[in-house]
């Protein structure tokens, strides 16, 4: 009963539910991917799920075969206004992500082995799409075991880099508090820009630029142009040698650019759910094989990258905000948003104005002032730079 593809997906969803529900229930200081994660290696490890059960529900290969469509459509998520706006929190990010990389590569290597260090240098500095290129890189050099590595710190990063976001982002709410008054609230509000927000002749002129009219944007033709990006993409992979997320990310902002790709493509096809769902029965996928001793073996080199990492992106926190002239108090979460990335970075911002205003009026521009910059600080790390981060430290295998 247990192969038939309906019974095995419906079981393996449960297990999503509740982690899902747990989520929510902690404002995502414990992420779903976690639960679902650990407790299917449990389950499997306990017998009660046979370990063969992914692989009758055709779901993760759907996520398998959605992966490079996938990584096209995060190329179309970013406005390039607002990147412009926020220029930087970008340079922030970045820097907390590349010494990151530099401090787990430098330290680590000399006490766990260089393959050891570079499969937790993606994940850690992303999510879901840096941890499938490093599965699937390590998978392809014989080292499966090695998964655990990037596996673990996929669900554990969270818990690691959301509390000391929101200590550095309450000490900066703190002094925007002691400032407050209503003119400088007048000011906040007016300047902001929320994601999707589209404003003024800008906005439209992006509009006009599509290639294709609105009655053309139908699900089955968005999610075909993705497929053209995802399919050029692996061409030019086994030409290269390039990996093909790379090529699929700059595919995805070119061509949203130029106006072949519209923003946020999976979102507007009405897809965006199901194909995530698909890739998360992908990652459990890949945990097949992954054995309560090896999880044992590489505890400590996990914990070790967990720690030198965040460091590292605490540390380039406070170089790019001295760059930029921010406060550090300010400068330092942007760069910890690649430990969690959405909605993470949302919710500690509401969270964190909720907490400290006095006032309604106080809350809101608390929250005007962190979120812009907290959220354009996630997506340049978690949906373009990790995926550059993975791509190039995996080649190097």
């Amino acid at each position: 009963m247990l192969k038939d593809p309906v019974i095995a997906t419906m079981i393996i969803l449960s297990l999503i539910v509740v982690g899902e529900i747990l989520s929510i229930k902690t404002r995502a200081r414990v992420p779903m991917l976690a639960i679902a994660l650990f407790g299917y290696l449990v389950l499997i490890w306990i017998g009660v799920f046979p370990e063969d059960l992914l692989d009758h529900s055709t779901l993760a290969t759907l996520g398998a075969l959605m992966f490079a469509p996938l990584v096209v459509h995060m190329g179309t998520l970013i406005p390039m206004k607002m990147i412009k706006q926020q220029y930087k929190s970008v340079i922030i990010a970045l820097i907390g992500i590349i010494l990151s990389t530099g401090t787990i590569l430098l330290v680590v290597t000399p006490l766990f082995g260089y393959e050891t260090a570079a499969s937790g240098v993606g994940p850690i500095s992303g999510g879901v799409v840096a941890f499938i290129i490093t599965s699937d890189k390590l998978h392809e050099l014989g080292l499966a075991a090695l998964v655990t590595v990037p596996a673990v710190i996929l669900g554990l990063q969270t818990l690691v880099g959301l509390p000391l976001a929101s200590f550095f982002l309450r000490r900066y709410a703190k002094k925007l508090s002691a400032n407050f008054d209503q003119e400088k609230y007048l000011a906040a509000t007016s300047e902001v820009v929320l994601p999707n927000e589209e404003v003024g002749p800008e906005a439209t002129k992006a509009e006009r630029k599509h290639w294709l009219s609105d009655r053309y944007a139908t699900a089955p033709i968005l999610i075909f142009q993705l497929f053209i990006g995802g399919s050029l993409a692996v061409m030019l992979d086994k030409v290269t040698g390039i990996n093909y997320a790379l090529w699929s990310l700059v595919i995805g902002l070119i061509g949203t650019y130029v106006g072949f790709y519209r923003q946020s493509m999976l979102e507007k096809s009405n897809s965006f759910g199901i194909v995530m769902l698909a890739i998360v029965f992908a990652i459990i996928q890949s945990m097949n094989g992954i054995t309560f001793q090896m999880l044992l073996d590489y505890f400590p080199a996990v914990m070790a990258i967990l720690a030198i990492g965040a460091v590292g992106i605490i540390l380039g926190g406070f170089v790019g905000s001295k760059i930029v002239k921010w406060d550090t108090d300010k400068g330092v979460p942007v760069a910890l948003t690649a430990m969690f990335g959405f909605p993470g970075d949302y919710l500690v911002c509401e969270e964190v104005s909720r907490s400290i205003a006095r006032t309604k009026e106080e809350e809101e521009y608390i929250f005007n002032e962190i979120l812009s910059p907290m959220l354009v600080g996630g997506f340049t790390t978690v949906t373009i730079a990790s995926v550059f981060i993975a791509g190039v430290v995996m080649s190097t295998l």
